[in-house]
């Protein structure tokens, strides 16, 4: 037996268990010390600095950010934990939950409680509910954890903890893990049996199809005269990339790919059509809409991808759902296929040896993807225009970028633009957080991709509402020498919102800044925390300045001043958002009657 607070208990477990390849599982420990966790966990940690490192950033979002996209980038196979104060400290925390959870991505958050013993109460921070005593701010966490358990007593963590590893590490439950600590309860002491800190492998399981859905998704694929295969992030947690390309390529089926799947293919392949749905390219959507049967890939099917469920007219069509997670394998009607992406597509190449779809299908999707691909040369081109669109920024990014180049992005109209025109050639080159588009990502996000990937150029672009949001793990990456390249689109305000708001016949207000406002100086700001920063009046200026920022050791700010109306009319689908029935406002009334026959599109009920 061994005697330890439960705070030394909990960070030696964590230290002990490791990934399938034998690293550590858990690359460090994000930390913001405070009333609640700087006695216990802080003291904890100290203890285990040489083999569980403790980071230290400047909000507990940001940092809770950052170790999302590292478990992202990582593949889930590697994770980090996150320990704040209670109080706010904790409720910082809250909205990165939300973007692990629906995102599907492992992080492990530690947030300090009140007192288990309640001798003090109500402590400094400490939530008071009239009628329930047992309710602190932690509960915020409950809806958006996979698992939440509040730890009052030190035996307690004998169960927790192996239940959270079992939650952060399977592939179906994956998703963030809440351990609220009572403050006094981290400080107290058990006798630990040695066995609980023996160190312990989590190899990814991959479950394998069964028979029955096996046998039904082939006879399915082999009676479709143009089948589809959408790829979303599961192929790449699956590590089934290389196992997509044989599978598409032996049966004659082209891919579509949503946010989280884009470079499952890489660009260029005959196969891939690109991005789909309401960010979609045209070649993607135009056989999204003739398909008859959809073999979704890892997808959880969000609006964006199913363009509010109305992509897809073929009235006969068949929705085949390969899926570890049986919650989205039957989304829709579709017909189950619950499996390991990797070993469900092996099977499934197996069940069709032999069968390829209809040539015809392929030339159809080449024959658009070629008018696609000269859409997009044409919106990214080198512009001399003062004001250049997102779309032309890109065009600049993507000149600039190599084979070790990841894009980061999150929220605005960035995403929508990326997913249609960034040419992503392996996996990992591409992450976007457009599950829960939570502006405020791209920094710290950015940060969480160089601690995963050491050897890439990690370039970040984001808008001027984003960094006004939360830049403060700019000052974290200088500090840790995690060298990222941003390029921070102004468009004076929250220029998509903006448009949205004109396509669904708002008036324009509370979006864009006045002109009279006076101007932010986004490069003094980046310079005052660390970053070498430009700003640049052309996209001619920009390359240069890429170019630069390649060359140079330390993270870089690009500003450059970009349009805040034009965005790219090519590609792209109708998304389902309410516009009011009544108004005074003939545009809106317009733009209603123009919902209402867009709505009757929907493929509701089959």
């Amino acid at each position: 037996m061994t005697r330890l607070t439960t705070a030394q208990a909990l960070v030696r477990y964590l230290a002990a268990q490791q990934a399938g390849d034998g690293a550590a599982l858990f690359a460090g420990v994000w930390a913001i010390f405070g009333h609640g966790n700087v006695a216990g966990m802080g003291e904890a940690l100290w203890g285990v600095r040489e083999t569980l490192p403790t980071l230290r950033a400047h909000s507990e979002q940001g940092m809770a950010h950052a170790a999302v996209a590292f478990a992202k980038a990582s593949g889930r196979r590697r994770m980090m934990a996150c320990t704040s104060s209670i109080g706010p400290g904790a409720t910082n925390m809250v909205t990165a939950a939300a973007l692990a959870h629906v995102n599907r991505l492992p992080v492990l958050l530690l947030p300090g409680d009140v007192f288990a013993g309640r001798r003090p109460d109500p402590v400094l921070q400490q939530v008071e509910d009239f009628g329930d005593g047992t309710v602190s701010a932690n509960d915020c966490f409950r809806p958006v954890s996979r698992y939440f358990d509040r730890i009052a007593r030190p035996e307690q963590l004998l169960t927790a903890l192996p239940r959270a590893m079992a939650v952060l590490t399977d592939p179906a439950e994956c998703g963030p893990v809440t351990l609220a600590l009572c403050q006094d309860t981290q400080a107290e002491a058990f006798d630990w049996p040695e066995e609980f800190f023996a160190p312990r492998r989590w190899a990814p399981r991959r479950p394998r199809p069964d028979r029955a859905e096996l046998e039904e998704a082939a006879r399915l694929l082999r009676a479709a005269q143009r089948p589809l295969i959408v790829a979303g992030g599961g192929v790449h947690y699956s590590g089934a990339t290389g196992a997509l390309a044989e599978f598409a390529t032996a049966h004659g089926i082209p891919v579509a790919e949503t946010q989280a799947g884009k470079a499952a293919m890489p660009h260029g392949h005959p196969l891939n059509l690109g991005a789909i749905g309401v960010t979609g390219t045209a070649a993607a959507n135009a056989l999204a809409e003739r398909a008859d049967l959809v073999l979704a890939v890892g997808t959880r099917l969000q609006d964006f991808t199913t363009g509010s469920w109305a992509l897809f007219r073929d009235p006969g069509r068949v929705l085949v759902g390969l899926n570890v997670q049986p919650f989205d394998a039957g989304k829709h009607f579709a017909r189950p296929l619950v499996a390991d992406a990797r070993e469900g597509l092996a099977a499934l190449d197996e069940a069709l040896a032999g069968h390829r779809a209809p040539e015809a299908w392929a030339v159809a999707g080449r024959t658009a993807l070629a008018a696609w691909e000269r859409e997009a040369a044409a919106v990214t081109a080198p512009t001399n225009a003062p004001l250049p669109s997102d779309a032309q920024v890109i065009g600049a990014v993507q000149r600039a970028a190599g084979p070790r180049t990841v894009v980061v992005g999150a929220a605005g109209g960035l995403p929508g633009e990326l997913h249609k025109l960034w040419q992503a050639t392996a996996p990992g080159g591409y992450h976007l957080e457009y599950g829960f588009s939570c502006m405020g990502y791209e920094i710290a996000g950015g940060l969480g991709v160089k601690l995963a990937r050491p050897d890439t150029d990690v370039i970040v672009m984001l808008g001027d509402g984003s960094y006004l949001m939360l830049n403060s793990e700019l000052a974290t990456a200088v500090a840790m020498g995690a060298k990222l390249t941003v390029v921070l689109l102004d468009n004076r305000g929250f220029g998509c919102i903006g448009r949205l708001q004109g396509a669904t016949g708002g008036a324009p207000f509370n979006n864009l800044l006045p002109e009279e406002t006076p101007r932010i100086d986004f490069r003094a700001h980046a310079e005052s925390l660390g970053a070498v920063a430009e700003h640049v009046a052309s996209v001619a200026e920009l390359e240069a300045a890429l170019a630069r920022a390649k060359g140079s050791p330390r993270t870089t700010v690009l500003v450059i001043d970009t349009d805040p109306r034009e965005s790219t009319a090519a590609g792209g689908h109708w998304w389902d958002v309410g516009v009011p029935e009544v108004s005074d406002r003939a545009e809106v009334r317009e733009a209603r009657a123009r919902y209402e026959e867009a709505r009757a599109e929907q493929a509701l009920g089959r």
